[in-house]
């Protein structure tokens, strides 16, 4: 285990990880098969001399700005606070982010290297179709293919998504193996860029992957943390307490720690409890896992005890249901720089409603579980701040969950709220 650090160590950190290897510490790295390696090689030389050219940094600026809408707002959740205690939460609202979710930052950044690089493709993987409407987006503005991989049970609980991905001209591919979600929809992805590594690029949807797949995605999202430091400093004259994200890969946390890792904010990324601590009720990988290899990088990662394969997982929230989790995330856990937790199905349901009637907003099952844990940590605390990363909105989880929570009635009426 490396040296415990605080926030006073991380004063440079994102110039110095990951190191020229692609680790963090003793995660990352690039475990590829062999005729895959020159394509790799080629991607990351390419990152690496557009990410320092003023053209390119200006060009994504200008995408964020009139395209995606940026920066997006940071709201005081005035109503729900009163109604937990004295702690008062705030949300980053990338659910306003266009297509409704943080994924745009990093699939616009990874469609401008595309472009760059003369490829004509875009390939990747979706879980609750957030990333593939996304990259489906980019494709569209860059006049580029996109070919998306989905797992069935996710296609058949996120139809909206499937739906405009496909009105934006990407093809969907169902993935019928295995249990037909996240990992499976990794393993097709990574078997058809295999075919098509000379004319496509792969645009994976979280800090997760071979490097510099972990690195490229955590560049692209620090926007989120940056712009939620400056906004929240604007508006109280001061720093929060607390950051808290959602953790499946990773993708969002990544993006809003690295404007607080070198700050005095206490960092809380969460993971999806889902039914229980059973194997195969949960998706949380640094909770209940350990060190293996999978998708060509090293992490923390839920596996069978004795043949070292991935574990069946599940979350209520499709965007969640990874049985690993970005090294970066590893790292930071293991040196103790954030803090891991969990919630369950039934928290983040609670948290759902409860953000839907008292601040009329509808987030994203996924955020749900962050929002979950800051009403926890508002509950333990006599006043203070918690800023969330409000990381999607929920338009592609309400059929679903009014089929299986109806109204919430169960959840509000232990507040007086009627559903």
């Amino acid at each position: 285990m490396p040296e415990k650090k605080t926030y006073r160590d991380f004063i440079n950190y994102l110039k110095e990880f990951p190191d020229k290897n692609g680790r963090y510490g003793a995660y990352g790295g690039a475990y590829l098969p062999p005729e895959l390696e020159p394509a790799f090689k080629e991607i990351t030389g390419a990152y690496m001399t557009i990410c320092h050219s003023t053209k390119f940094i200006e060009e994504l600026r200008r995408i964020r700005r009139e395209f995606q809408g940026r920066p997006t707002p940071v709201y005081h959740c005035e109503r729900l606070s009163n109604l937990i205690g004295k702690t008062q939460i705030y949300l980053k609202r990338e659910d306003l982010n266009h297509t409704g979710a943080h994924k745009l930052n990093h699939c616009m950044g990874e469609g401008l290297l595309a472009k760059f690089m003369g490829k004509k493709k875009l390939i990747a993987e979706t879980g609750a179709g957030q990333h593939g409407v996304a990259l489906a987006t980019a494709a569209a503005y860059f006049g580029l293919e996109c070919d998306i991989y989905m797992g069935e049970v996710d296609m058949e609980k996120q139809k909206p998504n499937v739906t405009r991905m496909r009105m934006l001209g990407a093809r969907v591919i169902p993935v019928s193996h295995g249990l037909r979600t996240l990992k499976e929809a990794v393993d097709a992805a990574f078997e058809a860029y295999l075919k098509e590594y000379k004319t496509a690029i792969y645009c994976i949807g979280s800090v997760v992957g071979p490097h510099p797949f972990p690195m490229m995605v955590r560049d692209f999202q620090a926007v989120v943390g940056f712009e939620a430091r400056d906004q929240f400093v604007e508006m109280t004259g001061q720093l929060p307490d607390a950051a808290v994200a959602c953790v499946g890969g990773g993708s969002n946390a990544m993006g809003l720690f690295a404007g607080f890792l070198d700050q005095p904010v206490e960092l809380y990324g969460v993971e999806p409890l889902g039914r229980g601590p059973g194997i195969g009720d949960h998706a949380a990988s640094i909770t209940f896992g350990k060190r293996g290899i999978m998708h060509g990088f090293e992490s923390l990662m839920l596996q069978n005890q004795n043949e070292g394969e991935p574990d069946p997982v599940y979350s209520v929230a499709s965007g969640l249901d990874y049985p690993s989790v970005g090294p970066e995330h590893a790292y930071l856990y293991d040196c103790g720089r954030v803090n891991y937790v969990t919630a369950s199905d039934e928290e983040a349901m609670e948290a759902y409603f409860l953000l839907c009637r008292l601040e009329g907003i509808i987030p994203a099952l996924e955020s749900s579980h962050a929002l979950a844990y800051a009403i926890k940590y508002a509950r333990e605390h006599d006043g203070g701040t918690v800023l969330v990363n409000l990381s999607g909105r929920g338009d592609k989880d309400i059929d679903y969950i009014f089929e299986h929570y109806g109204y919430g009635e169960r959840f509000l009426e232990k507040y007086g709220i009627k559903a």
